[in-house]
């Protein structure tokens, strides 16, 4: 008969739930304040390993971390001395990831005169190679650039473009066929409305199978809606637009703000801020790539009482799950909001979450297939903060990292408890979480596998549905369990 091992279980509060659906750790400070905080952006590795960019406007340095533990390596520059570069709240170096393989771009200062480069990374961000010049643009100023990567994962990097005389601003992509070494001459992607795009206001690009989306504010005589230039054949050329905003804002004065967005099979989800309703708001808006049109498009949250205004809107998905964050100020303090789905197809839940409460000024979401990674720009602290969660599915199937053969025995469990039972027969420490189908916490602790198996005690459980996520030192999974009460 096996020794088991009966964990006490114990309250905690490591581990914070919100109404959006994701269990949270403790929010992290990246690095130092000596290293600045503007413009994070955060991707995922192939090990599902968080990895952070972020610029230094002071020092004309754009600085790279990854996750190590349960703490972030030191701080690397990616630039030379040689390259100094722009970087700003609202606009700066951008990050793209898949499996082992970085892309870093980033443009030199004073913009008139230099160029855009890129860095890469083979090993997970590792090392990264010497900069590589992407834009070649002899008789032209270019801008802003940012990076997304095909299904082969080479490089698609957008960027602006202007005449020497800073005119005829128009969105363009340089698309990489040897893995970010050379670039192709740069195609428009842009111009669809018949007007140049919004000079000030940073663009994104995304990419999906053949499909690539490089999404801009438009300028039309000062209309600054957002627009998004389609590719079919993965950035060699843009044969459409689509208006992915329509809320008609007539402004002359610059933005500074840029839409962002995902693609899932024939749709292209987008979020943008606008002020055509005389509040600057953020909204979501979903178009059909094949038909070029625009289907639906509302506010995250419209107006509430304390609301200032709403900036600088991200989106990111994993599967059929996705999170939009944005910066808002309430009641005069600037809070980082976000709002989650585990089905992107049946829309946002109205509500939204706060993660943090004051002095934020940009941030940027991303996702792995069971993991979400936020990061922001703290003015309190002049450091990027960090948060990570597990979020959970609807209904009783969740997602998991673990082989098949762990199992929870018997499920349903009755109220004696119910065995995690592991493949192998080792010892491990480990710690664990009981959550409800409300994300709730209830109740936490840590213990010790013996001959490949632990016993839970569900005696203080309410009986229905239930989720356990264990860590172990080499797996981290979500199981789900039905309690029934004799």
């Amino acid at each position: 008969m096996r020794s088991l091992l009966s964990i006490s279980l114990f309250l905690t509060s490591q581990l914070v739930f919100a109404q959006s659906g994701i269990i949270w750790d403790q929010t992290i400070e990246v690095a130092p304040s000596q290293f600045s905080n503007m413009h994070p952006r955060v991707a995922v590795d192939g090990a599902g390993a968080p990895l952070i960019i972020w610029g230094n406007g002071n020092s004309q340095q754009v600085f790279f971390t990854r996750l190590n533990g349960n703490g972030f390596a030191s701080p690397i520059n990616l630039n030379p001395d040689t390259i100094p570069i722009f970087a700003a709240s609202w606009a700066g170096p951008d990050l793209a990831a898949q499996g082992d393989t970085v892309y870093v771009v980033f443009k030199e200062t004073p913009e008139q005169e230099n160029g855009i480069y890129l860095v890469h990374s083979k090993d997970g961000g590792l090392t990264f190679s010497a900069p590589q010049r992407v834009d070649a643009i002899g008789d032209s100023i270019s801008r802003f650039p940012s990076v997304s990567m095909d299904a082969t994962g080479n490089p698609l990097i957008a960027f602006m473009k202007f005449n020497p005389g800073w005119g005829d601003a128009r969105y363009v992509l340089a698309k990489s066929e040897d893995l970010g070494i050379t670039f192709s001459t740069d195609v428009p992607g842009s111009g669809f409305s018949g007007g140049d795009v919004c000079d000030c206001c940073p663009a994104t690009v995304v990419s999906s199978g053949n499909n690539t989306a490089l999404l801009y504010r438009d300028n039309l005589n000062n209309l600054r809606n957002s627009w998004a230039g389609i590719s079919y054949d993965g950035g060699i050329s843009f044969t459409g637009g689509i208006e992915i905003d329509d809320t008609d804002w007539m402004i002359s004065a610059c933005p500074s703000s840029g839409p962002d967005g995902i693609i899932i099979g024939d749709s292209l989800f987008t979020v943008f801020m606008s002020g055509a309703s005389g509040k600057i708001l953020c909204y979501q808006s979903r178009s059909t790539l094949s038909t070029l049109q625009l289907e639906s498009i509302e506010p995250l949250t419209g107006v509430f009482a304390g609301l200032g205004q709403q900036n600088f809107p991200r989106i990111a998905t994993s599967g059929r799950a996705a999170a939009i964050v944005w910066t808002q100020t309430v009641n005069g303090s600037a809070q980082l909001a976000i709002k989650y789905t585990d089905n992107i197809a049946n829309g946002f839940p109205p509500g939204y979450e706060v993660l943090a409460p004051n002095n934020v000024e940009n941030a940027d979401v991303a996702f792995s297939s069971t993991e979400v990674y936020v990061v922001w720009e703290d003015n309190s602290s002049g450091k990027v903060n960090y948060k990570h969660g597990t979020y959970i599915f609807s209904g009783v199937n969740q997602p998991s990292d673990t082989p098949g053969s762990i199992q929870i025995l018997p499920n349903p469990a009755s109220s004696s408890g119910f065995l995690v039972q592991f493949d192998r027969a080792a010892e491990e420490q480990l710690t664990y979480t009981i959550f409800n189908s409300q994300g709730q916490n209830l109740i936490s602790g840590s213990g010790q596998t013996m001959d490949g198996a632990f016993k839970v005690d569900t005696s203080n459980l309410p009986a229905g549905l239930i989720f356990i996520r264990i860590k172990t030192p080499g797996l981290n999974f979500i199981r789900s369990v039905v309690v029934e009460r004799n």
